[in-house]
């Protein structure tokens, strides 16, 4: 990792610390739109276990747990998957939810075809270079198994605020404090190599509102029919 990405990535890591600190449960309890789709992709590939990548607070994981999926909940704030912990035991899915605090630039901690299905509500479009962007969807290929479906959503360059604030090069804009990789078309063709790609779908989120893609991918599975 360059210097510059470095400093980017600790400084990102530490203002999510300190905003899940200051605003716990800050995106509420109820699940995004897109985990809720992801639900029923996943059901219907007869995913049991669900990897969420940058779960946050849970609200989304605890979703999962809820429709009776095992979750595995990673993100690199230890602030958010505290106040995930309290929730799934207040929920009372604690035996369905395992949290591990992990950094996406990271290989993930899990073997070869471990997982049913993965989710990743904007966490591809953080302050992560396209080179990590392209890392990380190799690793998730890796640990799917075969028919496995990935379902990942990103803010994309129509989005109101790409080109707003500071920028740090390959299309990251930092506004607000946050900084975010705004994805453009070809990346998501090119993320999509080598797999199934179901849908990209666009939809909005938030006041602003926010612009992003869903994007539903699986890995090809030869024994089954297309």
């Amino acid at each position: 990792m360059a210097g510059h990405e470095r400093e980017l990535s600790e400084a990102q890591r530490e203002h999510w610390q300190r905003t899940y600190d200051e605003h716990p449960g800050m995106y509420g309890d109820e699940p995004s739109e897109a985990a809720v789709h992801a639900a029923a992709v996943f059901r219907t590939t007869g995913a049991r276990e669900v990897l969420e990548l940058g779960a946050g607070h849970g609200r989304d994981a605890l979703f999962f747990a809820r429709q009776g999926f095992f979750v595995l909940a990673t993100d690199f704030s230890t602030a958010g998957l505290e106040q995930l912990r309290r929730a799934a035991r207040a929920q009372g899915v604690s035996a369905r939810i395992r949290t591990v605090s992990h950094d996406a630039r990271e290989p993930l901690p899990l073997a070869e075809a471990s997982v049913d299905a993965v989710f990743a509500h904007m966490l591809l479009c953080m302050a992560l270079s396209t080179g990590e962007i392209r890392a990380l969807v190799a690793e998730v290929r890796r640990v799917l198994r075969p028919g496995g479906a990935f379902v990942y959503t990103v803010r994309h360059t129509g989005d109101a605020h790409f080109r707003v604030g500071v920028g740090h090069g390959d299309d990251i804009w930092e506004h607000g404090g946050f900084a975010v990789h705004f994805f453009p078309p070809e990346l998501v063709d090119d993320l999509a190599d080598g797999w199934d790609l179901r849908e990209v779908h666009a939809f909005e989120e938030g006041g602003l509102p926010r612009r992003l893609w869903r994007v539903t991918q699986t890995v090809p599975d030869q024994g089954r029919a297309p």
